[in-house]
C-alpha cells in the first residue's frame, strides 16, 4: 500500500507539473521525430541531468567533445550539471518530485534504487530501445556477451546504459590485483640484501630496514599500509599462508564455490605474522588510523621501506626507488596471489526517465557514446584542443587515436578536466586499431602479467550480478554488521594478538551475524549467472 501511495503521488505530481509548467519543464517537450539519421536537420534538444568533477567546466557544453558531438548529431543538450554531493541530492529530489529530465548521466545510483525507481516508474526499460536503436551497443554486447547479464535485472529487463573499460582479461586484467607492494630497493642495495621471496626474508629486510635507520633521524617506517583500504590494505601478503584476502573477503574457487577468507586457517597464519611484524615493531603505528593525506605525505617524505597502493606514481613517483615486491613463499611453500571481484563494468552509467517524450532520439544520441571512437574519448579525453593539453593525437591515415606523453601531468587531473565519463565501451580489441593504451595503463598491466599472474591459483572471480530488492535487502542487512565485526578483528588481531583465545567465539559470532546466508544467496546467484542451476 505504501509504495503504491508513493507511485500515484509521484504520478500526480509529474502529470501537474507538465500541465503547470509549459516551456519551463525540467523535460523537453515532443519533438515528433521518427526514423531519425544524424546529424537531425531540425533544431532540438535534450534536456540531460550530470555531475563533473571539480576540475571540469561548469557547462559540459564548454567540453571540446560535446561541442564535436553535437556537431555530428545536430542535437543540443541543456545540461543541468552538479559537483560532488550536491549531484546525489539534487538528483535524488528530482526523482522524488517528478521534476526529471529526459535522462540521467554519471547516474550512479545504486542497484536497490535502480530496481526501486523502475518498480515505481520513474525509469523505464531499455530493452526495446536497445535491439531497435541502439547498433553500436548491441556490436559491444554481440563481441563481449557477457556484460548483458551483468546489465540485467532479475525481472529479465535492463534499466541503466553500462560503463565498459577493458584493460585485460581474466587473471591479466588490470583490476586483478588492488594493493601492491612496493619495496624500497635502494635500501636493500645499501644494505646488501635481495629481494625479499619468503616471508621470512621480508621480516628479516624489515628489521634491517628499522635497525639500520634508512631514512635517518627515527623517521624510518619499516612498513606502512591503511588497513581495510583498498589499494592500500596490507591482504596481499595473506596470500602466503592461504586463500589470501580482498575488500569484500569472498573467492570462487576452481570448484565454483563462493568461499569466505576470513574463516580460513590459513588466515589465522597470516594474521599471526602481521601481528608478528607488529610486535616487532616493523609496521607503521597509524597504520590503523591515518588518512590518505598522512600516508601520502610520509610516502613523499622517503619514510617507507614497505608500502602498498594501485600504484606507486600516486605516492613515491615513478622513479627507480620502489619497486614492485612479488609475491611471497609462506612457511609451507605456498606463493599465490589472491583476485580481487572486480572488473572494469559500472552499471548504472545513465537512465532515461519516464517523462521523456523522445525515446527514439534519445536513445540514438546516447548509441554515438559506444562508437568506438566517441568511446575513448568520453573515457579518457580528447584531441585538437588549442586551450587546454590533449590527451591525444589523431592519426587520420590510421584512424586511430593515439595517446600523447603526459609531460608531468597527473594523468587523473588531466582526464577529469576534458574526458566526459558516461555510458561507453572500451573493449581489448580496440588497442592497436582505435586507441592506443595509456603508457600507466600498459605499465601496470605487464607488471600484472610477469610478476602477478603466474601466481594465480584460483581462475574464477565473482561477477557483478544484479540481485533482486529482497535479496538486496539480506544482502545489506548483513553487510552493516558483518563487514564491520571482521575488519575490526582484523586490525585488533594485528596490534593485540589473541586470535587463538577467540577464535571460536569469532567464528560463532560470523554466523550469528548471518556470514553462511549472505554465502548461500551469493552462490545462488553466481550459479545462475554460469548457468549451474
Amino acid at each position: 500500500m505504501k509504495k503504491m501511495l508513493r507511485l500515484v503521488i509521484g504520478t500526480m505530481v509529474i502529470l501537474l507539473l507538465a500541465a503547470c509548467s509549459g516551456e519551463d519543464q525540467t523535460w523537453s517537450k515532443d519533438w515528433g521525430l521518427e526514423d531519425i539519421t544524424f546529424p537531425v536537420e531540425e533544431d532540438v534538444s535534450l534536456k540531460i541531468m550530470t555531475n563533473s568533477a571539480p576540475v571540469a567546466p561548469d557547462d559540459p557544453n564548454d567540453k571540446l567533445i560535446f561541442q564535436r558531438l553535437e556537431e555530428e548529431t545536430g542535437v543540443h543538450i541543456e545540461w543541468t550539471n552538479f559537483v560532488g554531493g550536491t549531484f546525489d541530492e539534487r538528483r535524488n529530489l528530482a526523482m522524488a518530485t517528478g521534476e526529471m529530465p529526459d535522462a540521467i548521466m554519471n547516474a550512479n545510483f545504486s542497484d536497490y534504487e535502480l530496481l526501486d525507481y523502475a518498480e515505481d516508474g520513474l525509469i523505464i526499460p531499455l530493452n526495446d530501445l536497445i535491439e531497435d536503436y541502439m547498433p553500436n551497443l548491441k556490436r559491444v554486447l554481440e563481441e563481449a556477451p557477457q556484460y548483458e547479464g551483468m546489465m540485467t535485472a532479475p525481472d529479465g529487463n535492463i534499466y541503466a546504459f553500462p560503463w565498459i573499460e577493458e584493460l585485460g582479461e581474466g587473471p591479466e586484467r588490470i583490476q586483478a590485483v588492488e594493493s601492491f607492494p612496493w619495496i624500497n630497493v635502494e635500501w636493500l642495495d645499501e644494505l646488501g640484501l635481495d629481494m625479499p621471496t619468503t616471508t621470512d626474508e621480508l621480516k628479516e629486510a624489515l628489521i634491517a630496514f628499522r635497525d639500520n635507520d634508512m631514512a635517518g633521524n627515527g623517521e624510518t617506517i619499516p612498513m606502512s599500509f591503511i588497513i581495510n583500504h583498498g589499494g592500500e590494505d596490507p591482504g596481499f601478503l595473506f596470500s602466503s599462508f592461504g586463500l589470501g584476502d580482498n575488500y569484500d573477503h569472498m573467492i570462487v574457487n576452481e570448484n565454483h564455490e563462493v568461499v569466505s577468507t576470513v574463516v580460513d586457517e590459513g588466515y589465522t597464519a597470516a594474521i599471526n605474522y602481521m601481528h608478528d611484524l607488529y610486535d616487532e615493531g616493523l609496521i607503521d603505528i597509524e597504520a590503523f588510523e591515518h588518512d590518505w593525506s598522512t600516508y601520502l605525505a610520509k610516502g613523499q617524505q622517503g619514510r617507507y621501506g614497505l608500502y602498498f597502493t594501485w600504484d606507486k606514481g600516486n605516492i613515491t613517483g615513478m622513479g627507480d626507488e620502489y619497486e614492485l615486491m612479488g609475491p611471497l613463499e609462506g612457511p609451507d611453500g605456498r606463493k599465490h596471489v589472491t583476485q580481487i571481484n572486480s572488473i572494469g563494468f559500472h552499471r548504472q552509467r545513465m537512465v532515461i526517465t519516464s517523462v521523456n517524450e523522445n525515446l527514439e532520439l534519445t536513445a540514438k544520441w546516447i548509441d554515438q557514446l559506444y562508437d568506438p571512437h566517441q568511446s575513448v574519448q568520453n573515457n579518457w579525453g580528447t584531441y585538437g584542443d588549442e586551450e587546454k593539453q590533449n590527451i591525444f593525437e589523431f592519426d587520420e591515415e590510421a584512424n586511430m587515436l593515439r595517446h600523447l606523453p603526459l609531460d608531468g601531468t597527473a594523468p587523473v587531473e588531466l582526464r577529469e578536466e576534458t574526458s566526459v565519463g558516461g555510458p561507453l565501451a572500451i573493449l581489448d580489441s580496440y588497442y592497436g586499431d582505435v586507441t592506443t593504451m595509456p603508457d600507466d595503463a600498459a605499465w601496470r598491466l605487464d607488471l600484472m602479467k610477469d610478476v602477478m599472474t603466474p601466481h594465480m591459483g584460483d581462475q574464477h572471480i565473482y561477477p557483478n550480478i544484479m540481485f533482486s530488492k529482497d535479496d538486496l535487502d539480506r544482502l545489506s542487512v548483513i553487510e552493516a554488521d558483518l563487514f564491520p565485526y571482521i575488519n575490526r578483528k582484523r586490525a585488533e588481531w594485528i596490534t593485540n594478538g589473541q586470535l587463538e583465545t577467540e577464535w571460536e567465539d569469532y567464528l560463532n559470532e560470523l554466523e550469528r551475524l548471518g556470514l553462511s546466508d549472505w554465502l548461500e544467496i551469493k552462490q545462488k546467484y553466481y550459479d545462475d549467472y554460469v548457468g549451474l542451476n
